[in-house]
Order: structure tokens, then C-alpha cells, then sequence
């Protein structure tokens, strides 16, 4: 049993490093295309076709979103540390509200907000707008815990609040799985604005159910 549970904390710490290098290298892209967004290039992937609605309330909630998407991702990746809280907790409880307010003020409304643009159709706008509401009430969640000092559940709701903002990292591995097997966009980016956070939400909760043999 105590193999077990070394061998549970590893692979814990593999899937925590992974994720980590995912994150960074999807903020540094982001960062790379701001010179396609300031000012806007309409034939950058992401901006094509944008041009006829972009210079009215989607260019703010679009700014707000790729401001402050990638700080919230940045910060949950550090929040959900162990080390991090445990030597630092003063800076964690800060970083904390600071991430909460973000989600809640301007990734949630902003990416809600551009869900209604969605590319791909009304079934991709759905999946993105579903996302929206599981971050707001994962974060909801996750601080009312934490000010009712119930620290174990604030921990759970976190992270599955992480997972719903790690989506931006997932929906870009499916694209590019998409793209290096030639499968039709007509599809899969549909799929991709659901699968991108019910999968590894789904996972998540199948790991909590898991006993350790």
C-alpha cells in the first residue's frame, strides 16, 4: 500500500511538472502573438473574419481575456504548489484574492462575452459559455471555503477551478492533434470547446473516487 502511494505521489508530481511547462509555454505564445492583436491583424489565425464586430465591445472583452487569461493560469499553477502555500502562506492567501477577483471581474464576463462569437457555431459558443459559468462557481466556491477556513474543500474547488482555466492549454494540444491528422475543423473544434475542460474535470473526479489498493 505504501508502494502504492509513492508511486500515486510521482505520477502526481510528473502530471503537476507537465502541466507547468504547458502553462509556460502557452503564455509565451500568447505573449508572441500580441504583436498580430496591437494593433489587430485580421489575418492572424485567431483575429480572420473578426473584423466586421471587432472594434465594438468584443475588442474590450477580447483584450481583458488575453491579459489577464494567461495571469490567472500563471497564478493557479503557483497557488496549487504545495510547497508554495506551505512556505509561503501569507503570499499564497494574497495571490489568492488576487486570482479570484481576475476570474470573477474579467476572464469570466470577457470569455462569456466572446462566447457568443465562437467560430465554430452556436454548439462551440455553448461549450466556451459553460466553461465561463464552472470557473465562476469553482472560484466562488473555492474562496467561500477558504474564508470559512474549510481548507481541504477549498483546495478541491481550486483546483477544479485551475482545470477550467488549464482548458486554454488542452483546447490548443486538440488543435494541434487536429491539425497534424488533417481532421475537419468543422467538427472538432466543437468538440474541443467542451472535451477541452469536461475531460480533465472528469478524470479529476474519477481520481478522488479512486481508493489507493
Amino acid at each position: 500500500m505504501l508502494d502504492a502511494h509513492m508511486s500515486k505521489k510521482r505520477l502526481q508530481l510528473i502530471l503537476k511538472l507537465l502541466m507547468s511547462v504547458s502553462v509556460i509555454r502557452v503564455t509565451l505564445l500568447v505573449f508572441a502573438n500580441y504583436r498580430r492583436y496591437l494593433p489587430p491583424d485580421f489575418t492572424s489565425d485567431f483575429l480572420q473574419g473578426r473584423e466586421s464586430y471587432f472594434f465594438g465591445s468584443y475588442r474590450w472583452a477580447f483584450y481583458t481575456h488575453i491579459v489577464f487569461g494567461p495571469l490567472v493560469l500563471v497564478l493557479g499553477t503557483l497557488l496549487i504548489s504545495h510547497r508554495f502555500r506551505n512556505r509561503w502562506p501569507r503570499w499564497h492567501r494574497i495571490f489568492g484574492r488576487i486570482q479570484t477577483a481576475c476570474i470573477l471581474l474579467c476572464v469570466v464576463p470577457s470569455g462569456s462575452w466572446m462566447a457568443f462569437y465562437a467560430d465554430a457555431g452556436v454548439v462551440a459558443g455553448a461549450g466556451f459559455a459553460a466553461l465561463s459559468l464552472a470557473t465562476a462557481v469553482f472560484a466562488i466556491l473555492g474562496f467561500r471555503a477558504a474564508v470559512r477556513r474549510r481548507f481541504v474543500q477549498h483546495r478541491l474547488w481550486m483546483w477544479r477551478c485551475y482545470l477550467m482555466l488549464f482548458s486554454a492549454v488542452v483546447l490548443r494540444i486538440i488543435g494541434g492533434i487536429a491539425i497534424m491528422g488533417n481532421l475537419d475543423t468543422a467538427w472538432t473544434y466543437p468538440f474541443a470547446a467542451w472535451a477541452s475542460w469536461l475531460i480533465p474535470w472528469a478524470i479529476f473526479e474519477l481520481s478522488l473516487s479512486k481508493p489507493v489498493s
